[in-house]
Order: C-alpha cells, then sequence, then structure tokens
C-alpha cells in the first residue's frame, strides 16, 4: 500500500518528493544513480529566454554543513530547451514523473515571455517562478525582497500561464517572509516554494580576496534547514495554498520536520551531490514512517506542530 501518494495542484504525485532547481540538472544527470521517475516530480535547472553562461570565477564553496554557489544561472536558453532538452527526456525513459521546470528573468517583461514560452509545452506539469532574480530595473534588488514588485511579477506572469499551475519560489533574504507570502497569494500564486538560498559570503585568509567570483553566493545545505523549516512554519499558519518546503534535507527524519512544519511536497537539493541515492532513501523511509506509525498517508501529519501547540 502507498501511502505516499498525494494530489498537489490538481498534478498527482505518487510521493512527495521533488527535487530543487538547480541540483538535478534537466532531468537525466542522475540517471545512473538514481531513477527519476522514483520522484514525485523533478524541478529542472533554471530557465532564462536567452542562453546564458553564468558568473566567472569560482562558483562552489564549501561551508562547514553546506555549500555557497554563484552558479548565475548558466542554461542553454527556452529555444534549445524546447528543441532538444524536452524531447530527450522521454528518450531517456523520464516520462513517469512529473516535470517542473523553474522560469527566471530580469525584468518582469522576461518572465512573461517565457512564461508563455512554457506554457504552450505539453511534457511541463508546473511551473515555478523564481522571484530571487536581480530585477535590473529596480537597481538590482531581487524582485522577492520588494513586496510590490513581488507581487505585479506574479499577477502578470499569471495572467499569460493559463494552462499550468503556477509555483512562486521565495527568497528568505527579506524581513517579513510571510508578507511576501500573502501578497504572492493574493496576486494569483496557486502554490509556494521555500526556501530559496540564503546568501552568504567565504574569504580567502591568504589574499585576503572573496572565494567566490561573484563575491557573494547562496548558502545551502543542512546549516539553512533550521530557517527553512521555521519559515515553513511561519507562512503555513498565514497562507491557503500548499507549500513545497526545501532547505538543508538529508534524510527522511528531515522530511518529516518540513511535513509537521505544514509543507505538502518536500525538495531535495544540496544533499544529492553527496548522495545521489538520496530519493530512494527519502521515499522508503517515508513509507516506513507512515506503516509505523499507522498513517494512512504521510499527509495526516502536515500541520501536526502547530495543532498540537493549539491543544
Amino acid at each position: 500500500m502507498n501511502r505516499l501518494k498525494v494530489n498537489f495542484l490538481g498534478v498527482e504525485f505518487d510521493n512527495p518528493i521533488v527535487t530543487s532547481s538547480g541540483c538535478f540538472g534537466f532531468g537525466t544527470e542522475f540517471k545512473d544513480y538514481c531513477d527519476p521517475n522514483v520522484l514525485g516530480g523533478i524541478t529542472l535547472k533554471g530557465l532564462t529566454l536567452e542562453p546564458r553562461t553564468g558568473n566567472l570565477g569560482t562558483r562552489i564553496a564549501e561551508t562547514p554543513s553546506g555549500i555557497l554557489n554563484c552558479v548565475g544561472l548558466e542554461n542553454p536558453g527556452i529555444d534549445y530547451f524546447e528543441k532538444e532538452i524536452i524531447p530527450n527526456l522521454k528518450k531517456q525513459g523520464v516520462d513517469k514523473t512529473n516535470i517542473i521546470v523553474n522560469i527566471n528573468g530580469s525584468s518582469v517583461e522576461q518572465y512573461v515571455e517565457l512564461a508563455k514560452r512554457v506554457n504552450e509545452i505539453e511534457e511541463i506539469d508546473l511551473v515555478e517562478l523564481n522571484i530571487s532574480c536581480p530585477n535590473v530595473k529596480d537597481g538590482g534588488m531581487a524582485f522577492g525582497a520588494n513586496p510590490e514588485v513581488a507581487g505585479r511579477t506574479t499577477r502578470e506572469v499569471k495572467k499569460v500561464l493559463t494552462k499550468k499551475p503556477l509555483i512562486v519560489k521565495l527568497s528568505p533574504n527579506v524581513t517579513n517572509i510571510v508578507e511576501i507570502a500573502k501578497i504572492v497569494e493574493a496576486n494569483g500564486a496557486d502554490a509556494i516554494s521555500m526556501i530559496n538560498t540564503l546568501l552568504g559570503m567565504r574569504i580567502d585568509i591568504k589574499t585576503g580576496k572573496p572565494i567566490l567570483g561573484n563575491v557573494m553566493g547562496g548558502l545551502s545545505g543542512p546549516a539553512v534547514k533550521p530557517v527553512a523549516v521555521r519559515m515553513v512554519y511561519q507562512v503555513a499558519q498565514n497562507v491557503n495554498i500548499p507549500i513545497i518546503g526545501m532547505g538543508g534535507i538529508s534524510s527522511y527524519e528531515d522530511a518529516v520536520e518540513f511535513i509537521m512544519a505544514g509543507a505538502t511536497l518536500v525538495s531535495l537539493g544540496t544533499a544529492l551531490f553527496p548522495n545521489p541515492v538520496l530519493p530512494v532513501e527519502v521515499r522508503d523511509g517515508l513509507q516506513k514512517y507512515a506503516e509505523e506509525n499507522n498513517l494512512e498517508n504521510i499527509q495526516d501529519i502536515r500541520g501536526i506542530t502547530f495543532k498540537n501547540l493549539k491543544k
């Protein structure tokens, strides 16, 4: 008996496990270690309208219990994505899992144009809007750091994304993430994914210079998990749309915490690099946990922490 199935925004997921954008490539890179079809869904590498080469210099730096990255959204652009990557998924046997595409832009207009394109791609099941990108028309501030801009971007993308559910990925680099979550919900978000990486930095003590070529980068991995769980818990009490929880998940126990905090789906990211078979371990662990605790479905514990505190 599968105790992990979940309906998410009208899409059937065999289990609540998905991947985080940028950590699973374009769906086939992990195939030698883990069949992508064992996942409920896979979130593909971040996509932009035009090809991007990414940032110069060092892009990855290890930190205690995590990594810093400043890859810079390197990707081949939407044209190549449509012509080569999407057809290749089926050729490589990635055909029994849901496909989530992560879209990015430097202006609202770019987001909207890209949303129009992915809206017509049949193989895509859901769209994740990454509002952690720097807004070139707003002095480089991330879209998700400005409540008005976050709302407007969500609203304009939702207008053209008529065939796919819209997930908005929130940045934790804000004063009040609950405020941003409520704003994107009010402007049409069907779901929220959180959290994106925390802004961090490392310095080479021999040279006195930043280790990363982009000076600062996004911190991910187990180090951010307590922050991520806290934010999912806070947001879950204040919105009426489902949440994909992510940030430092490296075991089924971590996944259980996120579901108890209020997440419907859980997303695996950085921990896939040292352990590419992690999806299987988390899936089997969740199934066993549900059986041992007499749960008909793992969703029975969703948001239980808040409910227990009210008793």
